[in-house]
């Protein structure tokens, strides 16, 4: 007569959960070489979007899109191309969007140029201090007659920001949303980018102009790194179980 062995079903029970925990770990290190890998390939985007975003900055400027050519505008092939507008300018309608720079905080001057065909184009003017917000204060920069304007094209920033929502009903604005501050303004027919007009000095000093700021973070590969370090260690500590299973069971 055989006598049953009273281990062998805790031992079935060990080798299952070994065996789980094992995928377990399988699992993570497939995920966590998937995040390294998209993070590489993240890596290569965003050096070909400074390098294209660098050639735009520095090139020579083209005449801003016309209403025909709105509806292609995208942020990819246009955001930050240097450009040209002529118009005259609607001073009576500017907007002040609160903004933050190296000069200190302020706000960015927000006035609609009128061009030949009767559509309007959003001019960022540049920045005024608080104290230079009221255009009394700086009567030599309100530009009256045909202005070129030459700067960098901007998407609309529609809403406000992440902290702030913009509150046309207040006229307080965070963000240089271009048509919600057109409705406002009672502005009609205007173009779906603005303009960050360029350091060309105004009359008076104000507003200051040619302080956007371009600027990609580029953390991709300290992350890759991260991901793939994390790999290596779980990787490790799966040959570090099976080996030590191996050996009891030799043992």
């Amino acid at each position: 007569m055989t006598t049953p062995n009273i281990d062998e079903a805790p031992r079935q029970r060990s080798r299952i959960g070994l065996t789980i925990f094992c995928g377990f770990l399988v699992f993570i290190i497939c995920a966590v070489s998937a995040l390294g890998v998209w993070q590489v390939e993240r890596l290569a985007w965003k050096r070909d979007l400074i390098a294209r975003v660098d050639q735009r900055i520095h090139a020579e400027p083209v005449t801003a899109p016309a209403k025909a050519d709105w509806a292609a505008i995208n942020r990819a092939d246009d955001e930050y191309r240097r450009v040209s507008a002529e118009g005259v300018l609607r001073n009576d309608k500017e907007s002040y969007v609160y903004a933050s720079t190296a000069l200190g905080a302020g706000y960015w001057v927000i006035t609609p140029l009128t061009l030949s065909d009767g559509t309007s184009v959003m001019i960022n003017r540049g920045f005024v201090p608080s104290e230079k917000r009221d255009p009394n204060s700086r009567a030599e920069g309100q530009i009256s007659g045909p202005i070129t304007v030459t700067g960098l094209l901007r998407l609309d920033e529609p809403g406000g920001t992440f902290i702030r929502s913009n509150a046309p009903n207040d006229d307080r604005w965070y963000s240089r949303d271009v048509h919600a501050i057109a409705t406002k303004r009672g502005v009609s027919d205007v173009a779906p980018y603005f303009i960050d007009a360029d350091a060309t000095e105004n009359p008076g000093g104000y507003p200051k102009g040619g302080l956007t700021q371009v600027v990609f973070p580029n953390s991709h590969l300290s992350y890759a790194i991260t991901w793939f370090a994390i790999a290596i260690m779980v990787a490790g500590l799966l040959v570090y179980v099976i080996r030590s299973e191996l050996k009891a069971r030799r043992a």
